[in-house]
């Protein structure tokens, strides 16, 4: 029971990230491009993508303590490991997410510590579109033909 809600609203809180993220990255392309204020807005956005991608990792984190797929995984390495599936919730998932939060974080102490409205849109464009993109490589999209899931889950009790 825990574990299909954690499940369906992990798959629900990815489009908070995803649309927080994706706004956040477009923001400070035009920022940077067109020498714009980096305004309160921008930094309130960059603050709610940092804390949507936390809350998220938590619950990832805790999803990962309690998946049957993950105890497979550990409890059966040697054969798991060349299990295409099961080696990505395992293993790759959970190393890319946690890396593209570091990544997330560190830019967003990073863009705290610059002077100056350019150089605030060029930092956050740049940790943030790194994270972007590991983030939307490591998620399990329905149409991908490695490790294909639902893009949306529903609550089940």
């Amino acid at each position: 029971m825990l574990y299909s809600f954690l499940l369906a609203f992990h798959s629900f809180w990815r489009w908070v990230v995803l649309v927080t993220l994706i706004t956040s990255v477009f923001r400070t392309y035009i920022g940077k491009k067109d020498k714009l204020v980096f305004s309160r807005k921008d930094d309130q956005l960059r603050l709610l993508t940092v804390i949507s991608a936390h809350i998220q990792l938590t619950i990832g984190v805790v999803l990962y303590a309690v998946s049957p797929i993950v105890s497979y995984f550990w409890n059966n390495f040697g054969k798991a490991v060349h299990e295409r599936q099961i080696r990505f919730f395992g293993m790759e998932h959970i190393t890319v997410m946690i890396s593209a939060v570091i990544i997330l974080t560190i830019g967003s102490s990073k863009v705290k510590k610059q002077d100056g409205d350019y150089r605030k849109h060029s930092t956050m464009f740049f940790w943030f579109g790194i994270a972007l993109l590991l983030i939307i490589s490591s998620i399990p999209w329905s149409f991908s033909p490695l490790t294909s899931r639902p893009n949306f889950r529903v609550f089940s009790w």
